[in-house]
């Protein structure tokens, strides 16, 4: 007779990764859209179980499941901008990403990638409402920029801000395209394909409205980073 995976927790609806953290060194996340509250519900639970020292996060909830993830699990906190819940205590942060966002409709993608960062274990520094139709707004703040240990860019419409930004600093940068925009934008397509053929060298880009995979993969960049400095900094014997 088979044996249990001790690596899976199976819910009868979903068997859920409890071993990712040991793999990885980041849980397994909860992607809402697509399941019922109840199951989000059920989801977040057996991870927090598995792993009651970090915070587990639940992404792309509808306001109906916030409602009741709210209700079910009251120690939960919820980021409505976010769309997006976490349970249990965000690790100490190493390292800093810096969240750039060209404008407020971009608001939602930028808070899920904020919230990834720091669940991820990186500190958060919010640029917001710097698009390229006021540059002077972007180049006040460029110290930011070039003091962070990555960069996430988030922008809709032609998508330009990565490029932009890329140019005035060499620290690590994903960008993020965002649905945002009007017909000829295709649903954040012709943002996605600017930032593919940027001109700057060194842009990483994500799919449309992904902050989520762009938050992951900046604090692992920027945890890296604080590693690699904490290191440095301890007396040699």
């Amino acid at each position: 007779m088979d044996q249990p995976d001790p690596r899976v927790s199976d819910l009868g609806f979903a068997r859920v990764d409890v071993d990712r953290a040991a793999r990885t060194g980041d849980p397994e996340v909860v992607y809402g859209a697509g399941k019922t509250p109840d199951q989000v519900v059920a989801i977040l639970r057996t991870l927090h179980q598995r792993h009651p020292d970090r915070a587990v996060l639940a992404t792309r909830l509808d306001p109906v499941a916030l409602d009741v993830v709210a209700r079910a699990l009251p120690d939960a906190a919820t980021d409505l901008v976010a769309r997006a819940v976490t349970l249990g205590p965000l690790p100490a942060p190493r390292g800093t990403v810096a969240i750039v966002s060209a404008g407020t409709s971009d608001a939602p993608v930028a808070a899920e990638a904020a919230l990834t960062v720091r669940v991820h274990g990186a500190a958060v520094d919010r640029i917001d409402d710097v698009g390229v139709a006021g540059l002077h707004r972007l180049l006040a703040v460029r110290d930011r920029l070039t003091a962070a240990d990555c960069l996430v860019v988030v922008a809709g419409m032609e998508g330009a801000l990565p490029s932009v930004v890329g140019g005035l600093t060499g620290v690590p940068l994903v960008a993020v395209p965002t649905s945002v925009g009007y017909g000829a934008s295709f649903g954040g397509l012709a943002a996605l394909l600017g930032m593919l053929n940027s001109c700057a060298p060194g842009v990483t880009v994500v799919n449309i409205d992904n902050g989520y995979g762009a938050g992951v993969f900046a604090a692992r960049v920027a945890r890296s980073a604080g590693q690699a400095q904490q290191r440095s900094a301890e007396p040699r014997g």
